[in-house]
């Protein structure tokens, strides 16, 4: 069961990160990945398995320390949602990442392998964004 809902929090992030890699000029790609709702589907897998661990999660993330946070993740599901929460913010960095592309029009070429490279490991690729889009100057302004 927690094998599954591991697998499941990253297949219900990919068909978006599929869309911003494979048709990152698609119209109906912008339209998807404007509403910073997709990463909801992932936060549901989170929430299902953080709802019956939750006095221990709150434990760990209020008082934090390494061994209890070492306890906690010897649980097959409290892992599953640690994974679950890790896809849902590497989608909603990928998210920004790929409008503020297609607002500074970098191409296609140079960003899907910028955004794999964030699905793998997103705290180097995120800042390698950064310093890569102030070489773009913005084509639209900024959304509110």
């Amino acid at each position: 069961m927690m094998g599954t809902m591991f697998d499941l929090a990253f297949w219900l992030a990919a068909p978006f990160w599929a869309l911003m890699i494979l048709a990152p000029k698609w119209s109906w790609t912008r339209r998807i990945v404007a509403s910073p709702w997709i990463v909801a589907p992932t936060l549901a897998v989170w929430a299902v398995l953080a709802v019956p661990r939750f006095p221990e999660l709150w434990v760990e993330v209020t008082r934090p320390s390494l061994a209890g946070f070492a306890a906690f993740l010897r649980d097959d599901g409290a892992v599953a949602l640690i994974w679950a929460q890790v896809i849902a913010w590497d989608l909603f960095i990928g998210r920004w990442m790929y409008l503020e592309s297609r607002r500074r029009d970098i191409h296609p070429l140079i960003m899907g392998p910028l955004l794999v490279f964030t699905i793998l490991l997103s705290p180097i690729g995120f800042p390698v964004f950064l310093a890569l889009r102030n070489r773009f100057p913005t084509r639209e302004p900024a959304a509110a």
